[in-house]
């Protein structure tokens, strides 16, 4: 069961708001006694001096040393601190900004409770500084540059400092952030630790269909942990729970990212970790690190943008038909298939808008590819999945927006070639030890790595054909295994 405690300096400052159990003042918290790791206890450190040795940050790094999980951490503290270099961990922050209807006034100064403020129109840019900055209150200071805003200012606020209209927006945010925490009812069953599977709705192609989510979601109850499904917008939630489960497509440039090196710098037990998305999801990486170790792939080159092609060279080398792929694409997007010297012109034309660098690659023929997923470097399924009718790949996107698929077949593991889990398993070892789906193309003479997936698909009726359940499972236990493995070093 989780425990929350609102630490204040004097008992006096919560006057305005609704008595509360979890209220403690920072002496009392300070002088605490230690009774060891307290991974389900959260801190909400409301001191109103968070300087270097206050009491304040004394309160948040003692949080941490005991294994709580607080707000703000010591490590927002010190980003506070220095937040003259804020566009230093979010270079997209102007476009927040640009966005912002605040007014004609050329000084501006915003309070923001858990990212939120009176201001609708600064409802995306107060989220994303929450995100940077986790603190209960952070006070913004803008100004017009010509037609454009900018951030002056950061900088902590204070709980006695709010007016009456400031007190009903802070009630009401720290009221929604913490609701989980002190509103969730008392479940039947108690769970040893919370486990949060990051979902996009809006995705086109989720890595798991909601029926396979409702799977994941049972096994995990019946192996003891509590698992809630969170969007994009729930990062300020991260401190919430013991495991994060990324089942939505990743990328470096995107929340995905953000999402695990959140959770990792915050030592929780995360798939897919951030060094498996910064493998898996470029292309160009992957084709240098396998070509390193020996490991078969389709022939490979780079283009350069900024280097002149010779395709008469490429045309001696690969021949036609040949592959194009930008670095970065997935679900056999950014793939496409040249017939001729005037297709390759205007698809390298095409692609470089978006890429300094293209792979062209030999174009290989098989009727299915093979894909074995791993986890913690043992295979746990294997699917064949055949390409789209009348297509060249498995995925089909149609000009017309739609997009086919070809069919599948999925078998236990025991009946795939011993070749190709082979050759699969020394792939999937320079990657890590996380949840991955290894692309294959089986020839008569060779097995190639088209590539390694950090987040491969898991789709009810599909790739769990074979195992059922005891798929979900197997993948629960291993956060659990893993869990079980943080806690004790704890200890």
């Amino acid at each position: 069961m989780q425990t929350l405690h609102i630490v204040v300096d004097h008992l006096d400052d919560w006057r305005p708001y609704y008595p509360s159990n979890e209220l403690i003042s920072v002496e009392d918290y300070l002088s605490a006694p230690v009774t060891g790791p307290e991974s389900k206890t959260r801190v909400i450190n409301l001191c109103g001096d968070y300087d270097y040795l206050s009491t304040g940050y004394y309160c948040s790094l003692l949080a941490e040393a005991r294994g709580q999980r607080v707000i703000p951490s010591i490590r927002s503290i010190n980003d506070l601190a220095n937040h003259r270099y804020y566009r230093l961990y979010d270079n997209d922050l102007n476009r927040y900004l640009e966005k912002c209807d605040i007014g004609d006034a050329r000084h501006l100064r915003v309070k923001f409770f858990f990212g939120q403020s009176s201001q609708a129109s600064l409802e995306k840019l107060g989220r994303r500084l929450f995100e940077l900055y986790p603190c209960p209150i952070l006070l913004v200071d803008f100004s017009r540059r010509e037609r454009h805003w900018q951030i002056d200012a950061i900088n902590p606020g204070k709980l006695t400092e709010l007016n009456d209209e400031e007190q009903t927006l802070f009630a009401n945010a720290i009221d929604g952030y913490s609701r989980k925490i002190w509103r969730k009812p008392r479940p039947r069953k108690r769970f040893r630790f919370d486990l949060a599977i990051l979902c996009n709705a809006k995705e086109a192609f989720p890595p798991s269909d909601k029926k396979a989510i409702k799977h994941f979601i049972r096994a995990g109850n019946e192996l003891g942990l509590d698992v809630e499904v969170i969007g994009p917008h729930d990062y300020a939630r991260l401190l919430e729970y013991d495991a994060l489960f990324i089942r939505e497509t990743t990328a470096i440039d995107h929340h995905t990212y953000r999402f695990a090196k959140r959770a990792e710098s915050e030592g929780m037990v995360v798939l897919d970790d951030p060094d498996s998305i910064l493998k898996c999801t470029n292309k160009v990486f992957l084709a240098d690190l396998l070509a390193a170790h020996k490991i078969a792939t389709p022939r490979t080159r780079l283009l350069m943008r900024d280097k002149p092609l010779d395709y008469e060279e490429l045309e001696q080398e690969f021949g036609y038909p040949a592959v194009l792929k930008i670095p970065d694409g997935s679900f056999s997007r950014g793939v496409v298939k040249v017939q001729n010297r005037a297709e390759l012109e205007k698809q390298c034309r095409s692609l470089f808008q978006d890429s300094a660098i293209l792979l062209c690659q030999e174009y290989v023929v098989t009727d299915y590819d093979w894909r074995i997923g791993f986890l913690n470097n043992k295979p746990i399924y294997a699917c064949q999945y055949f390409m789209a009718r009348g297509h060249w790949q498995i995925y089909n996107h149609g000009s017309d927006g739609k997009t086919k698929s070809g069919g599948f077949t999925t078998l236990p593991v025991h009946q795939v070639p011993k070749d190709v889990i082979k050759t699969a398993s020394r792939a999937v070892k320079l990657i890590g030890d996380g949840l991955y789906g290894v692309d294959m193309k089986q020839l008569p003479d060779r097995n190639v790595i088209i590539e390694i997936n950090d987040n491969p698909s898991i789709d009810s009726g599909i790739e769990d054909a074979w195992l059922g359940e005891d798929l979900y499972r197997t993948v629960m236990a291993e956060f659990l295994r893993r869990l079980e493995r943080l806690h004790n070093d704890y200890r």
